[in-house]
């Protein structure tokens, strides 16, 4: 696995893009790309169905035969698609476009779609298309997202460059095998809500020990988010970082012993490989 955590300045070298689906993370990722200097939309085409969405966008169309139209007219061989629609959608955008994609150039297609295949993706549309599968998390709505980028069917070195370039705008990218998709959207897909579980757990704990929800919910949280901080700032693993602050016999360790002894730990492990497990089985539909 390889990580990438570099926000070049390359809008000019970016080639065109035709996202489908303009809802909350496409517009999160497009505009912060756009603010990080990346991406600029004037090279960008956002197709969706809701009048309100489309007017988040500065050039956007109704349908995915618009925007597919629109990437040829730009350029015929490197704009690239982005499929940004849920995965139950999909097969509705595949019959509008496959057909003009089949007879057109062998077109880069990044797929931000959960538990699609890239085989699947490249057949739908006509078998000719380099499929790049990603998938973002929730974080990169605030810039501190983690995406996972994998080279499908089709696809050669280079063509993940441009998403990569995007992705990075709004967080840390990693490589990563296709085959390992479903095991990271069990681990950073589903992650966050592990975390604002863990979150919701030290509120309901604090108001267990006196504290009024307001209180609690705030101490809980600035707990969550200042310990996040100290963990990106610190070349320390978080193991490290915990045995750091748990003094021998004291406070921290009765609570640590208490939660080893509870299983939180392998409970967490066993979370992300259900997560796995989950997204595999949705896959095969």
């Amino acid at each position: 696995m390889q990580s990438n955590e570099q926000n070049g300045s390359l809008s000019g070298a970016l080639p065109p893009l035709a996202v489908v689906g303009g809802g909350n993370m496409a517009h999160a990722i497009l505009s912060g790309a756009q603010d990080a200097g990346v991406l600029d939309l004037d090279r960008v085409v956002v197709a969706d169905p809701s009048p309100d969405r489309r007017s988040l966008f500065p050039r956007a169309v109704a349908s995915a035969g618009e925007a597919v139209a629109w990437l040829s007219e730009q350029d015929s061989d490197a704009g690239q698609l982005v499929l940004a629609v849920k995965p139950q959608i999909f097969p509705r955008v595949a019959k509008e476009i496959g057909g003009v994609l089949k007879d057109g150039p062998a077109r880069v297609v990044v797929s931000i779609m959960a538990g699609t295949t890239s085989e699947s993706i490249r057949a739908s549309l006509g078998g000719g298309v380099r499929v790049v599968r990603t998938m973002p998390n929730t974080p990169s709505q605030v810039r501190r997202g983690v995406t996972a980028i994998a080279l499908g069917a089709g696809a050669e070195p280079g063509d993940e460059d441009a998403i990569r370039a995007v992705m990075n705008a709004v967080g840390t990218t990693v490589a990563i095998e296709e085959t390992m998709m479903d095991a990271f959207t069990g681990l950073a897909g589903s992650g966050p809500a592990y975390v604002f579980y863990l979150a919701e757990a030290l509120a309901k704990a604090g108001e267990g020990v006196g504290f009024s929800p307001e209180d609690a919910r705030t101490i809980a949280e600035s707990v969550v988010i200042g310990s996040a901080y100290l963990l990106e700032g610190d070349n320390r693993s978080a193991g490290e970082l915990r045995r750091a602050v748990t003094s021998p016999n004291g406070t921290t360790q009765a609570g640590t012993e208490s939660l080893d002894a509870s299983g939180v730990m392998d409970a967490v492990v066993r979370a992300v490989a259900a997560a796995r497990d989950r997204g595999r089985e949705l896959a095969k539909g």
